[in-house]
């Protein structure tokens, strides 16, 4: 008979109190709690004789934080309690385990009993350079070079880590970053949190019971609740760290809000960025790009920025941060006319380089690539400078006005292959080979550490101070937020599929905290070509009208989004290429983008609070209507701001294909579609297009032809509104439009719309409240809404 190894239980040795934080001596190993505000701890456990305190504070998603001193700590026979003002911990003497219970005393987290935390070392290799087998090949990355074997040197030992946890029966779980799959809640799945194309890992999660869980981790993990358990698992940290989150009485928001403090305010965007941004795969020259925006005005649609893709530099010199001269002769005559046109300009640029290229033999010297491959090492700071003064010296002085840091994972395994490999040999290839190139701890954090030196050096620079540092990336992690980034994601395939999937993916993307978010409008790919992820339905682009009205859908629901971009590759985006007979798609194409215009004011405050409130601008109906559990699993409706709830119409009415894949116009249909909508209960809703008024707590259905999207507005919003004109204006003159049936209130925030003077107290926050019995409109706390300099517009009376 097999003789039983005893399971040795982690039990609580001694607790004692050094200073601002806790310190339990474990029968083996150490925890350190470390309380962080009056509702949030920081949690650390090793196995080791002491805490590597390098380690713990040098983790880059997190800000210097000032530990929490007014709590204490309570122990008896069985339990060791720690009491802040707003969270009560309790943990148990045998098992070391923890539950966690709001400042009413209710339970929000428990952790299992047996094997509450488990850690166990392993091994962390480098790849031996000398004995490096590569080649190059062509992904829809550009051409890169791949290690196909190479000898590892083990460097260090570092700890897998698992948090085993029990949720409640009755709870929803969100975020842990961009999942393509399009899930509600994610109860009952296993998130593979790798970094990828279409991929975005962040280790946060936020609860329905108002409570968040944010794992400090910089590693490939997993977050599990199956039947296989429910547990966080990370590959590779020095200790285990993470921070438990009550929200209190702001439940989900509140989360976010702590999280900001724990991982630095989110930085304030220009007012520009808010505009409509042209980009296409690809402009190849000057000209093209003046063409593209003149015709954008001469059309009178709104544009306030235009894109320029990769391919700007010379043939030849992949990823070099110079425009090729033939093609671009006077890049700042370019952008001076575009700056005169008032349109911002947006450039590509790239980790990985080209051996021909100056900008790789520059870090070829300073021997600052990754090991074995053509991608600069962004975790060292000597690396991270060398990028920013290329960018600098090559396209910032020439008046470039923001960048798309494209490629930003950068290493993403399954893009190499023709057929999707399966999710969990997409994560063991991702552990596997980038591993290779850096270390097993910080391999979902490069483009972290890319963000942070363009942010940092552009903050630096002497020249153009007075502009923002905006980067769109499509790689994200903890603290992004801190560096100026719009996350976007990545190169999907146009499909209604993936149209609806695409909304639930940025909710759960905002419910981790990052605030700004877009997508490629009417997606990346649009033909079906060979490799698996060039799976569009429209091999006919734009003279489809089936794809005509999938674009102007998805166009409409971009219009309520943080950022508000098109792009793509396969055919042109442009709007006027969408002007087909077949229906009137061009006119609801510039009806929506005119609609984007008018709602800067209510948009840039949104954005304001982002930054001043530590705010998001889309959130599921779940963190609004918590109480309403209807909400938790409607993930094809949220809330722009906290008053406009968007409905996007997520399935074709006028167009379709037959089994052979032509284009046909669907029968029975007199141009409206019917939208079935859910409005939470508790308050009445107005339809934000007819300004009919319904009570909540019921599902409807609500016309909306081709160029409507729904939306409703809650009684007592104050929705501020400006006139057209084109592009972002400095200073708007405003309507408030106030929606009558309840009380309401809006801040209004307002700056000089660039640079960064708000850090210093350039702001204004104007005040708006509505007191519906009266009907009188108080502006800073005064009755004298008309003397304001404010039009008033009454709706729903």
């Amino acid at each position: 008979m097999l003789e039983c190894i005893p399971y040795s239980v982690l039990n609580v040795v001694r607790a004692q109190r050094d200073g601002d934080y806790l310190t339990l001596i474990l029968s083996k190993g150490i925890q350190r709690i470390i309380p962080v505000s009056d509702r949030c701890i920081r949690v650390i456990y090793t196995q080791d004789d002491s805490i590597n305190e390098e380690s713990v504070n040098s983790k880059p998603g997190i800000i210097d934080i000032k530990p929490f001193s007014d709590w204490t700590y309570e122990e008896d026979e069985k339990t060791i309690t720690i009491l802040l003002p707003k969270l009560k911990v309790v943990i148990k003497k045998e098992g070391a385990s923890y539950a966690y219970y709001d400042e009413e005393r209710r339970l929000l987290l428990r952790e299992r009993s047996k094997r509450s935390k488990e850690l166990w070392k392993v091994p962390v290799y480098k790849a031996d350079e000398k004995g490096i087998q590569k080649e190059y090949i062509d992904t829809a990355d550009g051409r890169k070079e791949v290690i196909r074997s190479a000898d590892k040197i083990k460097i260090r030992e570092a700890y897998r880590t698992r948090i085993n946890l029990i949720f409640d029966a009755d709870e929803a779980i969100f975020g842990l970053g961009q999942h393509e799959e399009g899930y509600h809640s994610l109860r009952g799945q296993k998130i593979y949190l790798c970094q990828g194309n279409r991929r975005i890992a962040v280790p946060m999660f936020v609860s329905t019971k108002g409570y968040g869980l944010l794992v400090n981790t910089y590693s490939p993990s997993i977050f599990n609740d199956t039947n296989e358990g429910t547990y966080f698992f990370t590959e590779a940290d020095s200790e285990m760290d993470f921070f438990f989150i009550n929200g209190s009485c702001e439940k989900m928001d509140g989360v976010i809000r702590e999280y900001r403090k724990i991982s630095g305010k989110a930085r304030m965007l220009p007012k520009w960025a808010f505009g409509y941004i042209q980009s296409q795969e690809r402009y190849e020259t000057q000209e093209e790009i003046l063409d593209i925006s003149k015709e954008y005005r001469d059309r009178d649609i709104g544009l306030d920025c235009i894109v320029l893709d990769w391919c700007y530099w010379k043939d030849g010199m992949w990823g070099q941060k110079n425009f090729d001269p033939e093609r671009f002769p006077d890049p700042d005559k370019m952008t001076d006319e575009l700056h005169n046109d008032n349109v911002h300009f947006m450039i590509s640029i790239w980790p990985n380089f080209g051996e021909e290229a100056a900008n790789y033999s520059e870090f070829q010297k300073e021997k600052e690539l990754l090991p074995g491959i053509n991608i600069y090492n962004a975790l060292a700071k000597r690396g991270r400078d060398i990028y920013w003064k290329q960018a600098e010296k090559g396209l910032f002085c020439h008046g470039i006005d923001a960048w798309w840091c494209d490629n930003s994972e950068p290493i993403t395994p399954e893009w190499n292959e023709t057929v999707k490999p399966e999710v969990s040999r997409i994560y063991d290839e991702y552990c596997s080979q980038v591993s290779m190139y850096m270390p097993m701890e910080m391999t979902n954090a490069f483009g972290l550490y890319h963000a942070m030196g363009i942010y940092e050096g552009q903050r630096g620079s002497d020249l153009f101070k007075d502009k923002r540092v905006v980067n769109l990336t499509r790689s994200g992690y903890i603290g992004q937020q801190r560096y100026g980034t719009i996350l976007w994601s990545g190169d999907i395939s146009a499909s209604w599929d993936t149209f609806r999937k695409q909304i639930a993916a940025g909710l759960h993307f905002s419910a981790s905290g990052l605030p700004y978010w877009t997508t490629d409008i009417g997606a990346f790919f649009v033909k079906n070509g060979l490799q698996w992820y060039w799976d569009g339905d429209y091999d006919l682009g734009p003279k489809d009208p089936a794809y005509c009205e999938l674009f102007t859908r998805w166009y409409q629901w971009a219009v309520f989004l943080p950022v508000f971009r098109g792009h793509g590759t396969d055919f042109r985006r442009e709007l006027w290429q969408f002007d087909n007979d077949a229906a009137p798609f061009y006119d609801a194409l510039v009806s929506a983008n005119h609609l984007r215009y008018r709602l800067m004011p209510y948009i840039y405050s949104l954005a304001g609070a982002v930054w001043h409130d530590d705010a998001l601008m889309i959130r599921p109906l779940s963190f609004e209507f918590t109480e309403d559990r209807n909400t938790w699993d409607i993930m094809d409706q949220y809330m722009f701001g906290k008053d406009m709830m968007v409905c996007p119409v997520t399935e074709p009415i006028f167009f379709d294909h037959d089994i052979d894949g032509n284009s046909v116009r669907m029968e029975g249909i007199d141009c409206k579609n019917i939208r079935k909508v859910y409005l939470p209960k508790g308050h009445k809703w107005i339809d934000f297009n007819t300004s009919k008024s319904y009570e909540g707590g019921q599902f409807i259905e609500v016309e909306a032809p081709l160029d409507t999207i729904p939306v409703f507005v809650r009684a007592g919003a104050i929705i501020p509104t400006t006139a057209y004109k084109g592009h972002v204006q400095k200073k708007d003159d405003i309507t408030l439009n106030i929606y009558a049936g309840a009380d309401g209130n809006f801040t209004l925030y307002e700056d000089e719309g660039d640079g960064y003077e708000y850090e210093s107290g350039a702001y204004t926050l104007t005040n708006i409240k509505y007191d519906d019995l009266s009907r009188k409109v108080f502006i800073n706390g005064t009755e004298n809404a008309d003397e304001s300099g404010f039009k008033i517009r009454f709706i729903g009376i």
